[in-house]
């Protein structure tokens, strides 16, 4: 993804969760943090098909991180690229550039 390129609503969402969880960006995380913090409750499966689709952009990477206590699969943890923070920081530019001036 080209630096200049404008990530989604959706994308810009995910990628701030990321950034705010850190080293605990998993699913269940991601998800209440986007319910919690943005007032957006998705599906654990939206959640992931958007992540996969970034990583395939190379805007997110991702990783098996600690097995949760009660057993089970790894959690998948994600973090955001270089690539990933250039275009979350140009899509937040190109909005400050647009409110600019606005009085709503």
């Amino acid at each position: 993804m080209s630096k200049k390129q404008r990530l989604g609503e959706l994308q810009q969402l995910l990628m701030l969760a990321l950034v705010r969880l850190g080293d605990e960006a998993y699913g269940a995380n991601i998800r209440r943090e986007l319910a919690d913090v943005a007032g957006r409750r998705l599906s654990i499966s939206a959640i992931y098909v958007t992540l996969v689709r970034m990583e395939e952009q190379e805007l997110v990477a991702s990783h098996d991180g600690k097995t949760p206590a009660t057993g089970g699969r790894p959690r998948r943890c994600f973090q955001i690229t270089e690539a990933g923070l250039a275009a979350l920081k140009a899509t937040r530019d190109a909005a400050d550039k647009m409110w600019s001036g606005v009085e709503i």
